[in-house]
């Protein structure tokens, strides 16, 4: 059975971000068109489904890396942020897009918040059996393009 580790990123989240955007619990907020994705960026994303792209990302990354807080995540979204003469420094991304996106996802049952085992600390997100078959799924259903696009692959 194909994973998602088996598909490269560039492949596997677009067709990833059409399946969020057919799902009723992931939507773009109303605030979306004007906001930007960090501090490092001059403007907002032109692309009309950014929302859904940065989902699916989300949940490739939280599926990686899981548990993973909302302040992890936002430092893997940063990038550097243009000081004029003085030398670039990394700056983190978005937390409000990242919070609010996975708020959806838990919504939608593919992520879930992992507690300590007295129950009183949140030590990340976690992906769900639900996200689990959702990435793997749609990594099935791209794995011919893939192979196609990275000859490479068809040996794993």
């Amino acid at each position: 059975m194909t994973t998602f580790y088996d598909v490269p990123a560039d492949i596997l989240i677009p067709v990833l971000a059409d399946h969020l955007e057919a799902d009723s619990n992931i939507f773009r907020p109303d605030w979306a068109a004007f906001v930007k994705t960090g501090a490092h960026k001059e403007r907002p994303p032109v692309q009309s489904n950014w929302w859904f792209l940065r989902s699916a990302a989300i949940l490739r990354k939280v599926a990686r890396m899981g548990p993973v807080g909302v302040n992890h995540l936002s430092q893997e979204f940063g990038g550097p942020k243009n000081r004029g003469s003085a030398p670039n420094r990394a700056t983190a991304g978005s937390r409000h897009v990242i919070r609010t996106s996975l708020t959806q996802l838990e919504d939608a049952g593919f992520v879930t918040k992992r507690m300590n085992a007295a129950g009183t600390v949140t030590l990340g997100r976690v992906l769900t059996p639900a996200g689990q078959k959702l990435l793997n799924q749609v990594a099935h259903d791209v794995r011919k393009e893939a192979e196609a696009a990275y000859p490479g692959l068809d040996k794993y």
